[in-house]
């Protein structure tokens, strides 16, 4: 009977292993929507904007007006909502499309890693854009500022789509 205790004892640690294995490297499906596997700023055409800035998954990038090109400021629940385009350790950032890799560069995430910047600017996705081409973030004021999206200059575009 010992046995037959523990090779149940067994299998239900190797069962809930196996649940936090899978569950634990995930954020919740608002972040999981929004990761990338590389760190890319590619550019994108958006009706009544432009050419706009866009991650490797086609999801409008959008600039901080409290950042003021100097650092990450939006933390905490703020994050939650406007995830930062996050490095890996030892990734550097890419450019694609008109984005020019001269502009890009990275700047202390204030809950660890970092963040890439454009022309100074942390960049940040939004989550309520849950496909290539929207940018429901754009001139709006959420979480103690303006948020706007960037051209390929690095130029911060202010006009409402």
């Amino acid at each position: 009977m010992g046995t037959r205790k523990v090779s149940v004892r067994i299998v239900g640690i190797a069962a809930l292993a196996a649940v936090v294995a899978v569950v634990a490297p995930q954020g919740g499906v608002a972040s999981a929507r929004h990761l990338t596997k590389a760190a890319t700023v590619q550019t994108r055409k958006i009706s009544g904007l432009g050419t706009v800035l866009v991650n490797s998954r086609g999801l409008t990038l959008y600039m901080f007006a409290p950042d003021k090109q100097k650092r990450v400021t939006c933390k905490g629940q703020c994050a939650v909502i406007w995830p930062p385009l996050k490095l890996k350790a030892g990734q550097k950032p890419t450019a694609g499309g008109a984005a020019r890799k001269a502009l890009l560069g990275s700047d202390p995430n204030p809950s660890g890693g970092r963040v890439v910047t454009y022309n100074h600017w942390p960049l940040y996705t939004y989550i309520s854009d849950s496909k290539p081409g929207q940018a429901k973030g754009q001139a709006i004021k959420l979480n103690g500022g303006y948020w706007y999206v960037l051209s390929p200059a690095g130029k911060v575009i202010k006009k409402k789509p």
